[in-house]
């Protein structure tokens, strides 16, 4: 079982290898990285746009598409979920944030970007029923800034402070 399990993972790190296939590999790992899988898909987009610079933004714009529809997959998870976390949940700390997201509604999903409490965010956004069209808006937009970001300061802050290769 073992041994099939190294034969697949090895076929797939082969056909993600970024100059074989490129753009759909950041879209995969956009993708992969917006649902609660520990990853991040940033090293996937600095790697294609450091290979080939004039993909900057169709990378960003395919990570930026991979990511939201990841978020609207976590989104569709919490609202699956909500019957399990409802059953969980009464926490006076975890009853306040509640409140704070049912407040802000889809807007929070703005906040869909940052590291480790993104992703849960988008899934808690689908547990409270947020409407589905306006949090993936707000998922695109901060998103698409996280990569604009972070691949532009990778590519060219880096590299003049002396810390790339």
């Amino acid at each position: 079982m073992l041994i099939h399990m190294d034969a697949w993972f090895a076929d797939l790190l082969h056909w993600l290898a970024l100059p074989q296939v490129g753009l759909s590999t950041v879209f995969v790992v956009a993708f992969l990285s917006a649902t609660l899988l520990p990853m991040g898909s940033e090293p996937a987009v600095f790697g294609l746009v450091s290979i080939n610079p004039a993909l900057f933004w169709p990378a960003v714009l395919v990570a930026t598409a991979g990511n939201t529809l990841g978020g609207g997959v976590s989104w569709w998870m919490g609202r699956g979920a909500r019957g399990i976390v409802e059953r969980r949940m009464g926490r006076p700390t975890e009853q306040r944030a509640l409140q704070w997201l049912s407040r802000l509604g889809p807007r929070a999903c703005l906040l869909s970007w940052l590291p480790i409490i993104g992703d849960p965010l988008c899934a808690v956004a689908g547990w409270l029923r947020l409407p589905l069209w306006p949090c993936m808006a707000y998922m695109a937009v901060g998103k698409f800034l996280r990569y604009v970001t972070m691949t532009a300061a990778l590519v060219w802050v880096w590299p003049r402070l002396g810390w790339g290769g």
